[in-house]
């Protein structure tokens, strides 16, 4: 008998330690994880009891809470909602929020654990809980000159502080009014949120920085810096100059853009094929470097990463065991290379920053109810891609590009742009993706920019990264400049 009972009660605490044990990780180690996970309706609907914080840019909400007479107690309101949906996101009575809204969540609702002794003094004190404010990066000078600028194609611009990271303007087209998913009556918001997955536009998708596209001419600038950093090439290194270009162990032929040379001469320069955005020196180029040059160097600048602004942002891709036909394919950003837009935009910033890539980030501060600092986001290396002498070639070389070469409609008068335009090719009959990327102003770059136009710009196969992207980056860049 006493046998039994010491079994049973080994057994009893066996199951008291293991209740514990989980009942310990769930509270304490867990219990922010838990809270934060969308799927957690109650945490959602109970943040409602409280005035969430709002969105700010340039000190002004784009997103706050405004009383109501309902069981809410709040409504979500967001001004020029279609203009800054990729930044904000939207926040639903009942669903997983998006943006900002959700990447900052607990901050917002006045949850997160560095924001306890908010909550136990206004248990304390009986004052009306509030949220925290978000201080976005935005600037809306430049987030109105991109939304104006790009006009009604389909696709995003991203402008980037390169000294700093900072992300100074984020549209994405076409976009969604995130008032309409933010109404109480839930009904009305399935009705509608069914209505933009259905939608074949995709305008919840934020294709700044969940977009993945072939890169096409604009992966030209990774390529030439891995040349430049190996020590083995100058922009002066030349190259067999064929009108076309078989791909090794395949009957494909790759042709420069336009057909023909890549100008006059049976050789041309790396500085020449970047110029005039030659495919086939840029082919043979690969195959000198290899597989593992390339990757290595598009991985400084920040492709096959996971990283957050805190959006999540998905991971550009150079690939890995290409065959040779597939390294020279990628070499001129086709094949199986795919970027988005913050991706290049990265790229750009890094060779305007000495070569020094700082992590893109969205977020300024996060401020107290009472607008007071509590965590300020300051600049975060992500190592130097280049060195401050391949940074300096390269710029000089994407200037030759807008002044005389592949980019020139980004020109703007009595400024230097730095640019490379990118035409990239998705299937034998679909649209191509058109691209610009570059800074200016080159002697002092304040603003990088990319700018990508998916569908082929309405033209199909017959536009051109230099007749639609360029122009684009070229009113926002003149626009900015002279705020």
């Amino acid at each position: 008998m006493n046998r039994e009972l010491k079994r049973v009660s080994i057994v009893v605490l066996l199951m008291f330690l293991t209740l514990l044990t989980s009942t310990t990780i769930i509270q304490a180690v867990q219990a922010e994880n838990l809270a934060a996970d969308s799927r957690n309706t109650r945490t959602l609907l109970n943040s409602y009891g409280v005035e969430r914080g709002p969105i700010l840019v340039d000190g002004e909400p784009i997103a706050q809470s405004v009383p109501v007479d309902d069981d809410f107690k709040f409504q979500r309101t967001y001004s020029n909602g279609p203009l800054y949906a990729p930044v904000t996101g939207f926040f639903p009575v009942n669903g997983a929020p998006t943006g900002l809204e959700a990447a900052l969540n607990r901050e917002l609702s006045g949850t997160s654990n560095s924001q306890f002794f908010d909550q136990l003094s206004a248990i304390v004190t009986g004052a009306t809980p509030k949220g925290a404010a978000v201080e976005t990066t935005i600037d809306p000078v430049v987030q109105q000159a991109a939304w104006d600028a790009f006009g009604d194609y389909t696709g995003s611009v991203v402008v980037t502080e390169p000294k700093t990271g900072r992300v100074l303007a984020m549209i994405s087209k076409p976009s969604f009014d995130p008032n309409e998913l933010a109404v109480h009556d839930t009904d009305l918001v399935n009705a509608r949120y069914a209505a933009l997955i259905d939608d074949p536009a995709a305008p919840l998708i934020n294709r700044a920085i969940n977009e993945l596209n072939p890169p096409g001419s604009v992966f030209k600038l990774v390529v030439v810096a891995a040349a430049l950093e190996s020590g083995k090439y100058t922009p002066e290194s030349t190259f067999p100059n064929p009108g076309t270009f078989t791909l090794p162990g395949s009957t494909s032929v790759v042709i420069n853009s336009g057909g023909g040379t890549c100008g006059p001469g049976e050789t041309t320069t790396i500085a020449t094929a970047l110029r005039l955005s030659c495919n086939i020196p840029m082919a043979e180029l690969g195959l000198e470097l290899g597989e593992t040059a390339i990757r290595e160097q598009a991985e400084k600048f920040g492709f096959n990463t996971d990283y957050e602004i805190p959006l999540t942002v998905s991971q550009s891709v150079y690939p890995r065991g290409l065959d040779d036909a597939q390294l020279a394919l990628s070499a001129f950003g086709q094949g199986d290379v795919q970027s988005t837009a913050l991706q290049m935009a990265m790229v750009s910033s890094a060779i305007a920053n000495n070569g020094m890539l700082l992590k893109p980030n969205l977020v300024d501060e996060i401020l107290s109810p009472d607008l007071s600092p509590r965590e300020t986001f300051n600049p975060e290396s992500m190592g130097q891609a280049i060195s401050p002498e391949t940074a300096a070639t390269m710029t000089q070389m994407m200037i030759n590009g807008v002044n005389d070469g592949a980019a020139s409609n980004a020109r703007i008068d009595g400024v230097e742009v730095a640019g490379k335009t990118g035409t990239a090719e998705n299937g034998e009959t679909d649209p191509y993706t058109l691209w610009f990327t570059g800074f200016a102003p080159a002697n002092d770059p304040k603003y990088a920019i990319t700018v990508l136009v998916e569908d082929g710009g309405g033209l199909g196969q017959t536009g051109y990264g230099n007749l639609v992207a360029a122009p684009i980056a070229q009113k926002v860049l003149e626009a900015v400049l002279n705020k």
